[in-house]
């Protein structure tokens, strides 16, 4: 049996044709966290295992939504994502299969209108399909990645993603992202300062651009490059500000 889930906030522009990829799996569970458009409402109409909480952030918010299937597999989703038909038939056959107790998919994102070959962003290999009693999610508050005890394999149809539709959503995910990273950061111990921040966000876009040659992928590689810097700069930058709110210890 295969569960499928999905945390959402403010997601009805993605999650109807993100749910309908998986309408075929056994099992659907949504956890929300307070959104305030349609989204709840679009999920409602594919899955009644719908639940609303508060946001501690997606390590243990994506672990909660793995505590509440019944499915003996796990495929954990975003809102912005697509299994295409393709996925389907080759996770339908890895669920037959004994020797694994995990699978890395290799995702394929879009940046404005633009699937993204270079720049670090693919083959992007994330672990999402795993057997619920050998995988558990980290408790990152960003870049959460789930621990697996046993081997893992590797399928070969890409995971659909759109990373990024418009540049309204690139600025709030910059923005968004950058925050919880600083957070993350400091928690860490982790240090800055404002030449700290200039250098990261420029070896970021050299990086992306220039070394895994973003630079191929036209306009909007050079983008990708952009926003990718401000997000490391930024980052940089708000850890320095919690570190002059709150001196560290």
């Amino acid at each position: 049996m295969l569960s499928v889930v999905i945390i959402t906030k403010n997601e009805a522009g993605h999650i109807g044709r993100c749910l309908e990829s998986v309408a075929w799996a056994d099992e659907i569970v949504v956890l929300d966290s307070g959104s305030e458009d349609d989204t709840v409402a679009i999920c409602r109409q594919y899955t009644d295992k719908v639940y609303q909480t508060d946001w501690p952030g997606f390590g243990l918010q994506k672990q909660r939504a793995v505590d509440k299937v019944t499915g003996d597999w796990i495929l954990s989703i975003d809102a912005d994502e697509v299994v295409t038909a393709e996925l389907r038939a080759e996770i339908e056959t890895a669920l037959q299969q004994n020797h694994y107790k995990g699978y890395e998919i290799p995702r394929l994102s879009s940046y404005c209108g633009r699937q993204i070959r270079h720049g670090g962003w693919w083959p992007d290999y994330v672990l999402r399909l795993f057997r619920r009693d050998c995988g558990r999610f980290t408790d990152s508050v960003v870049h959460e990645s789930i621990i697996v005890q046993g081997q893992v394999g590797h399928l070969k149809s890409p995971l659909l993603h759109d990373a990024f539709i418009n540049l309204d959503e690139v600025l709030h995910k910059v923005n968004s992202y950058s925050t919880l990273g600083a957070e993350m950061l400091y928690q860490r111990g982790v240090r800055s300062s404002l030449g700290k921040a200039i250098l990261k966000g420029l070896w970021t876009f050299i990086r992306t651009y220039w070394i895994k040659a973003a630079i191929l992928d036209g306009r909007q590689g050079l983008m990708l490059s952009i926003s990718n810097a401000e997000g490391a700069y930024y980052k940089y930058l708000k850890l320095l500000e919690l570190q002059n709110r709150q001196p560290h210890q």
